[in-house]
């Protein structure tokens, strides 16, 4: 029996195998790279081992070091959790050839399916149905739309749509760059593109002695750059018949390979209701909570029971109701000439508090939280900007959006930008709510539109109006003479006080004073029940508001009930210094310099690329703002660079 288990990866992953090792009793291992030091994985594990450095390639993808630290601790068994080796046969034989338990399927299985062009052949030859596979040598404009996807990996790393051919080379160029550094293989091949297709994956499982279980089906089809972004269980497009078909397929695909285990077998969907095999994911998936939700099992307890040699039963749990995650990311969107610019961002996430969270494996009305982060920890540069997946469970799917959009619009989120409104307005859509969640969902709603904040611009005045008085108060609280006296107190009344704060190109500047009559803001309906530093009571027209405010870093973080909004405090005075020249791109979070596609000199259109910065596994494509000539070009390939460094000028044409 398993005794010590290493997990041999990192973040919300790693906290969920422990949290199952800890209710089976098993001791637990954590590696943690340098950046990784102070994470909450490795200060949760009974024992944790520093792979030195910070690069994936240097620390959690060196399988040598991380079988290593399984025998320095004692440990007899590695489970990979998902990303990084959990895919990688030459690690799970590294773990075996150790005479160590490996918790996951047979390396000749993760061969199998390790390639997506192997693996769609054999699929085809059990009977599964599949898209054929193009060679990008070959295509031609019948083919058309095309997608250019790693033969290794997945989680979106790799690929690229192709809609005419003269896009096709710089498609298979940078999803070959891509995959190379995220998987160590550059193969790549081409698919014909189902553009309102629906990702519909299921849940398999498989023990030693012949039993396939197929637990049930999600639909993830709401993605962004090919990854996921809300998962659900059970699939609203799918009905028994079809869902039948479906575990059917499934189960052929693991007999296929004799797998053990658990495992996704995923599958894209047409508007007709037949589907294809996309690939098997030879590992546990990232959405694998909801099928924990409706069906009550924990499926790393049974991926360990399973590893052990245990017998499962012979037909899965029934689902009960509905569940619906959401991954929340530390990132913005920008929309460029109609295309959505997905920027992760990184910094340290000073409040991260996730209201009424109060559950595990079992259905029952509630909140779920997986993540790798806590208040205070730092989110870096490299890897995955994913902050956590917040999970809700109910009898019915209406019932499952609507707790999870309040519980999300309700979360504490100071130091990062991330995706939390668009989440909460997807979850508030009509279509949404309706199912119509195919792949098309973005394009055809409009991120301008679902990536809209959800405070108002009356929301951001009241907010700032609280960021101003809770500063006053913050001053009177450390005043060291005269603190009673209510903020810029006069004998004689003069002018207000002021204070100026900024939410992008909006600008809201505060004018008021505190007095025998109480609080005087030009502009508002507005009288002040209480102020303290970190919480500000307004009567607004009669009714009552409560603002918790926060600040860190020149930013006050405000949060309400009318939404949450972070106000730059504007400086007193300007650093005439901090002024850009015309033209200049800067970089738009930290990463490093992969590719240069122009020298300086060279002539350039609006929407060239200029360069490619990485940052946290993705590629980044800065391209050129307008016609015109590259005047500088000061960075090199290779070269870290940092928020708000110059990358390139473009200045008029000659």
């Amino acid at each position: 029996m398993i005794q010590n288990l290493l997990v041999a990866n990192r973040g919300e992953i790693a906290r969920r195998v422990f949290r199952s090792c800890r209710d089976a009793g098993i001791g637990t291992v954590a590696v943690f790279s340098d950046a990784d030091a102070a994470a909450p994985h490795t200060l949760e594990a009974d024992a944790a081992v520093r792979l030195p450095g910070n690069a994936p390639s240097e620390t959690y993808l060196r399988a040598e070091l991380l079988v290593k630290a399984a025998a320095d601790t004692g440990a007899d068994a590695v489970h990979p959790g998902y990303g990084f080796l959990s895919e990688n046969a030459a690690f799970a034989r590294a773990v075996l050839d150790a005479g160590l338990t490996w918790v996951g399927p047979p390396p000749e299985a993760i061969e199998t399916m390790g390639s997506k062009v192997e693996s769609k052949r054999l699929m085809a030859a059990a009977g599964v149905p599949v898209l054929s596979e193009l060679n990008p040598a070959s295509v031609t404009d019948a083919d058309l739309p095309l997608l250019v996807k790693a033969s290794a990996g997945g989680g979106g790393r790799g690929m690229r749509v192709v809609r005419s051919l003269d896009e096709l080379a710089e498609a298979v160029e940078g999803a070959s760059a891509e995959a190379g550094s995220a998987f160590g293989d550059p193969t790549v091949f081409c698919e014909r593109y189902l553009e309102t297709g629906r990702h519909i994956e299921v849940q398999v499982l498989a023990d030693r002695h012949g039993t396939v279980w197929a637990v049930g089906e999600r639909e993830c089809s709401i993605q962004r750059r090919h990854q996921k972004v809300v998962e659900e269980a059970p699939s609203p497009f799918v009905d028994d018949a079809m869902r039948a078909e479906l575990f059917d397929a499934a189960r052929k695909a693991a007999q296929a390979i004799d797998y053990v285990g658990a495992g996704t077998v995923e599958f894209l969907a047409g508007p007709d209701g037949r589907f294809y095999f996309l690939e098997m994911n030879t590992r546990l998936q990232v959405e694998h909570p909801v099928t924990e939700n409706v069906t009550g099992l924990d499926l790393v307890a049974l991926q360990l029971r399973v590893a052990d040699g245990e017998r499962l039963p012979a037909d899965p749990p029934p689902t009960v109701g509905h569940s619906i995650e959401v991954r929340l990311y530390a990132e913005t969107v920008i929309i460029q000439n109609g295309a959505a610019n997905w920027q992760p961002q990184s910094g340290t996430l000073h409040t991260f508090e996730v209201p009424d969270v109060d559950r595990s494996f079992t259905h029952g009305p509630g909140l779920r939280l997986d993540s790798g982060f806590v208040s205070g920890s730092v989110v870096g540069v490299h890897y995955d900007p994913m902050l956590a997946k917040v999970i809700t469970w109910a009898p019915t799917r209406a019932e499952a959006a609507r707790r999870l959009a309040k519980a999300l619009a309700a979360t504490k989120i100071h130091g990062v930008v991330t995706n939390r409104d668009l989440l909460v307005n997807i979850l508030r859509h009509d279509a949404f709510l309706a199912g119509e969640t195919d792949t098309a969902f973005f394009d055809r709603h409009g991120l301008d539109t679902l990536a809209a904040p959800l405070a108002t611009v009356d929301t951001e005045r009241l907010s700032a109006l609280a960021a101003a008085l809770a500063e006053a108060a913050t001053n009177r609280a450390g005043a060291r003479t005269q603190g009673r006296l209510p903020s810029g107190w006069r004998n004689v009344r003069s002018a207000g006080q002021r204070k100026l704060f900024s939410i992008g190109d909006r600008e809201y500047e505060i004018v008021y004073s505190l007095g025998r009559d109480g609080l005087q803001a030009e502009g508002y309906d507005a009288e002040l029940v209480s102020a303290e530093p970190g919480r500000v009571v307004l009567d607004v027209a009669g009714v009552r508001r409560t603002f918790d405010v926060a600040r860190h870093d020149g930013v006050s973080y405000v949060d309400s009930a009318l939404g949450s909004v972070a106000l730059t405090v504007a400086p007193r005075f300007a650093d005439p210094d901090a002024a850009l020249a015309a033209g200049s791109l800067v970089a738009p979070m930290p990463g490093t310099v992969v590719r240069l596609a122009v020298q300086a000199g060279d002539p350039v259109k609006a929407g060239d690329p200029l360069l490619w910065l990485e940052a946290m596994k993705m590629e980044h494509r800065i391209a050129a703002p307008a016609d015109g000539v590259v005047t500088e070009l000061p960075v090199t390939v290779g070269q870290q660079v940092e928020v708000g460094m110059i990358l390139a000028v473009v200045g008029d044409e000659a």
